[in-house]
Formats: structure tokens, sequence, C-alpha cells
């Protein structure tokens, strides 16, 4: 055989290893990490929409969704599971987080106020005189809605009630999630005026409401100091900031099933905004990242 013979051969041969080795890598199971009880999001059963739209996802790339569940509230998956390689994907995290290559956004929404359908009242902005004229608020911590009721000058009456919504748990010691369901139930108990919470964690619970409930898009608004107040945000998949390849990967898959995606987001029931206006902050953010 010629020396050219031989570098053919060889070559053929890497090249049969390479594609070898891509078809094995392709069909191991896609590491998810994913929160074991934080619904309408996540649970231990599959029934968190973000879990179906893994499974979505995982099944356009051909390979098995292996979620790696945290008893841990999902705040915690990148700092203690994906960067701590116990798992190569996390969904719902928000577009651009600097933490993480982050896919293109597949869904942007917003906070919603929630209140009673069957009651003379309306409130779509910050400046809804019925709003002005509420008292119980049922709303978590440490939300855009803060800083906003502060100025409105109702937070701190409101903190009693907000904290026997967690049994008057200490936040300071330890992180513990509002639960939304609960907390669609005061409003229909009567026992908040109004809920305003982040739409993807509520409306789950709002279809299922015995009473009907109206839910409004909370937007955008300024503070007393002239500052914005955004609330509405992109969420995008994750992986470790030096995993591109698996996060362009991803974006491959999401565009290809985008229809599916879309069926599943609108079945939960909560706003969906500004679409093209997501994909195009995050392409913004990602090159902003890729020239520094």
């Amino acid at each position: 055989m010629t020396a050219t013979g031989k570098l053919l051969s060889l070559a053929a041969a890497s090249a049969i290893v390479v594609t070898a080795s891509a078809q094995v890598s392709a069909a191991e199971p896609l590491r998810i990490c994913a929160a074991k009880n934080e619904l309408p999001f996540s649970a231990s059963d599959g029934s968190g929409f973000e879990n179906h739209i893994a499974r979505i996802v995982a099944d356009e790339m051909g390979r098995e969704a292996e979620f790696v569940w945290a008893d841990d509230p999902g705040i915690y998956l990148v700092p203690n599971y994906l960067k701590e390689d116990k798992c190569d994907v996390i969904t719902g995290v928000d577009s651009g987080d600097p933490r993480v290559a982050t896919t293109e956004a597949y869904y942007r929404s917003s906070y919603v106020f929630i209140y009673p359908a069957d009651e003379d009242v309306t409130v779509t902005d910050w400046d809804s005189p019925d709003l002005a004229k509420m008292t119980r608020f049922a709303v978590s911590p440490y939300s855009p809605v803060e800083p906003k009721l502060r100025d409105m000058n109702k937070w701190d009456d409101n903190l009693n009630y907000m904290y026997s919504l967690i049994g008057f748990k200490s936040r300071r010691n330890e992180y513990v999630r509002y639960d939304p369901e609960k907390m669609i139930s005061e409003v229909v108990d009567g026992e908040a005026d109004i809920a305003i919470l982040w739409g993807p964690e509520a409306a789950r619970y709002v279809e299922a409401s015995d009473e009907p409930l109206t839910m409004n898009s909370v937007p955008d608004t300024r503070t007393r100091r002239d500052e914005t107040l955004e609330f509405s945000y992109a969420q995008a998949m994750a992986t470790r900031s030096d995993d591109t390849e698996l996060r362009d990967a991803l974006d491959k898959a999401l565009t290809a099933r985008r229809d599916e995606i879309q069926a599943v987001l609108e079945e939960e029931g909560f706003p969906l905004v500004g679409q093209k206006a997501a994909a195009s902050a995050q392409s913004e953010s990602r090159a902003n990242g890729e020239s520094s």
C-alpha cells in the first residue's frame, strides 16, 4: 500500500471512530436537574410543565430524559447541582443568567394580578384605584412586587399576613417557598384581597379554582426613585458555562419542537409575551458575552 493509501485508510478509520463516539454520546441520557416538589414547574412524578418540556427536548435529541431529583428548591440547582456536575441541564432559568450558558428563550411571561372575577373590581396596573383600596396582598418577598408595595405604603402593614402564609418561619435563617396554590386559595377564601405572583407559578391554580378569578398581566413600572421595575422575564434552559456545544444542541431541539413546546405553555394558561423580543434580548446578551 502506498503512503497516500495508508493516510487515506487512517483518515477513514478516524472518521469511523469519531462518528461512533458521537452516536454513543447522542444515545447517552440527558441528565436534567429538577426540584422534586416545586409544582407547577417540577415534581418527582413528572407532572410539572418544565418536566414535560424537558422530555420533549430530550426526545428531539434522541436521548432519554434522566431527571436528577433535588430535595432543594429550584433556586439552588445552579450552585449545588449543575456546577457540581450532578447534572448537565436545568430548565426555567432567567435568559442570560451570567452563571451559566443559556439557550434562546423558549418563553417569556409576566407577573399577574389575581382577584375574584365576580367582584366589582378592576386591576390592570399599579395606578388602578381599586388596588389602592386593598389592604391584604398574597405576595412573596424578594420579588419586584416588594418595592412597588413599599412605594404605595402597603408593604409594612402586610408583613404579618405575609409571614402567616409560611407559618411565621424566619426567612433570614432559611429559604421558604411561598406555595402558589395556597396563595390562590387565600384569594378564593377572601383572606387576601389580591395575589400578585409570577404568572407561570400561579396560572395552573387559577385555572383549577372552583371560583372564577381574573388574572391580568402586571405591566412594567417605575418606583418613586424613578427606577425601572420589570415584571416580565424570559426563561431558557442552561448548561455549565463551558458546555456551549450542549447549549447549542438544546437550542436546535427547542427550535425543532417549538410548536409542541408552545402547546404545553398555552395549556398551562399563563401569559406569554414578547417571544421575539425575548429571543432578540438573549442573542444580544450572548453576543455581548462573546465579544467581551
